[in-house]
């Protein structure tokens, strides 16, 4: 038994190293909350991100790690197809290419996977890979007939600089423990992450960088790190149950191939967020989530400061300019209908504040993280005792911004007579296989 057991995890961590690595090699983008994505796994997914009082697999250790003492012993393994389609239109700009132009690369398959194991009814642990993205556009080289291009020999491009963009990955391999006492149960999640950009096209900003060799195209840099997550589920009744999780900044290494583009000579961390949430069994087979979440953006300064921070050399300098995004609230809706053994069916809503200002659209064309709306659906098939296929799809509707280009950055002084549109709207769906060795445990004091 033991010698069946210890094959067992030998082989689920053999496949979890190949996702890590297929992770790692793919750009990390899926519906997003700015660059969060709302949820992680078929199962946040189709519930629109909830679930953060209600953790039923093994990929609950990315939302709330409490939640492993209810997965049982477990593997999943899955993948996204993710298609955000970006546009911006630009009329009477001095820089911005004019016009209406798509983003190219629009289609990114993302894979996750997670592992759980029960080491007896009141403990287990897993771990969990899983990634972030959005900020990832491809402006083609178009004909620019702004006026200031024209000091760039008539570059081509939506910043003189030929094909503009960037490409952020983050992907996260996280490690939890979860121990229930009565009528509480705790968990914590250790987590490592790895990001991956690049920036090309951006050559017009050089004047303005603290460090023009290290601004844009230069191919991909990478930066390491890593934070906590911790959370807590509490059964108040047998029907009625609150959860919190929260999430550290990943603290990171610098950018160094970007150090004269991002403030703090290429700094990026990866932001905290908190989420607290409620889950009510109306019926013993039908369960109702309610979550909020916020994600702290105005916590790295390459992030949250504006991008009409002015002077020589100030992209990439301590306090230099970032993309504007403020803080994100989100309001989660999921509900869950096991319907038999064999079917379960879920739908879910998620409301978000956007973090792009109309101050900073001029940059924001590079990242414009706006969509508010996600509507979802799924469901999970029983294929087997032990072996279920699960599925989530989501659309995102077209969310905009509208502002003056300001000739930066980082000139805060906008263009008189000009107008940026920036929009982006999405779809999404997930396929995922869940494998359980033997039986899930079931608390006593919920209906699990």
């Amino acid at each position: 038994m033991i010698a069946g057991h210890s094959r067992t995890i030998e082989a689920s961590l053999k496949i979890a190293v190949c996702a890590a690595i297929v992770l790692s090699a793919c750009t990390a983008a899926e519906a997003t909350d700015g660059y969060f994505q709302y949820g992680n796994g078929a199962r946040q997914d189709a519930l629109g991100g909830a679930g953060v009082a209600d953790s039923r697999d093994a990929m609950s250790l990315s939302l709330n790690p409490a939640g492993l003492v209810d997965a049982g012993s477990q593997m999943q393994m899955g993948a996204a197809l993710f298609a955000p389609f970006r546009n911006y239109d630009a009329t009477g700009t001095a820089l911005v290419a004019p016009g209406s132009y798509d983003s190219n690369s629009n289609y990114f398959i993302v894979p996750n996977a997670a592992f759980s194991r029960q080491i007896d009814l009141d403990s287990a642990w897993g771990f969990a890979l899983y990634g972030n993205g959005g900020m990832n556009t491809d402006w083609p080289a178009m004909v620019n007939t702004s006026p200031a291009c024209s000091f760039f020999g008539g570059s081509p491009g939506t910043y003189c600089g030929g094909r503009a963009g960037v490409d952020l990955m983050q992907a996260f391999l996280a490690a939890g423990y979860a121990r229930r006492v009565g009528a509480f149960s705790f968990g914590i999640s250790p987590t490592f992450a790895i990001q991956r950009f690049q920036a090309h096209g951006l050559a017009a900003f050089a004047p303005f960088s603290s460090d023009p060799a290290h601004l844009t195209d230069n191919g991909y840099s990478y930066s390491y790190g890593g934070g906590l997550r911790g959370g807590v589920e509490w059964s108040i009744a047998p029907t009625f149950r609150l959860g919190f999780s929260a999430q550290t900044p990943m603290w990171m290494t610098g950018f160094s191939r970007y150090s004269g583009l991002f403030a703090g000579g290429g700094n990026f961390d990866i932001p905290a967020t908190i989420t607290a949430g409620m889950a009510y069994d109306a019926m013993p087979n039908l369960t109702l989530m309610l979550d909020y979440n916020h994600i702290f953006y105005q916590g790295v300064a390459a992030i949250a400061n504006s991008s009409a921070i002015t002077g020589p050399g100030v992209l990439g300098a301590s306090n230099g300019p970032g993309f504007g995004w403020k803080d994100t609230d989100a309001i989660k809706l999921g509900v869950e209908w096991r319907a038999n053994p064999i079917w379960t069916f879920r739908a879910g809503y998620e409301h978000n504040t956007n973090p792009v200002p109309s101050t900073d659209v001029t940059l924001n064309i590079l990242a414009p993280g706006l969509v508010t709306d996600h509507f979802t659906g799924g469901f999970a098939y029983k294929v087997t005792p032990s072996s279920t296929v699960e599925f989530a799809a989501a659309y995102a509707p077209s969310q905009s911004v509208s502002g003056l280009e300001r000739l930066g950055p980082p000139f805060p002084v906008p263009t008189p007579g000009s107008n940026i549109d920036i929009s982006m709207h999405q779809y999404q769906a997930v396929l995922s296989w869940t494998y359980q060795f033997g039986t899930a445990p079931t608390s006593p004091l919920i209906h699990k």
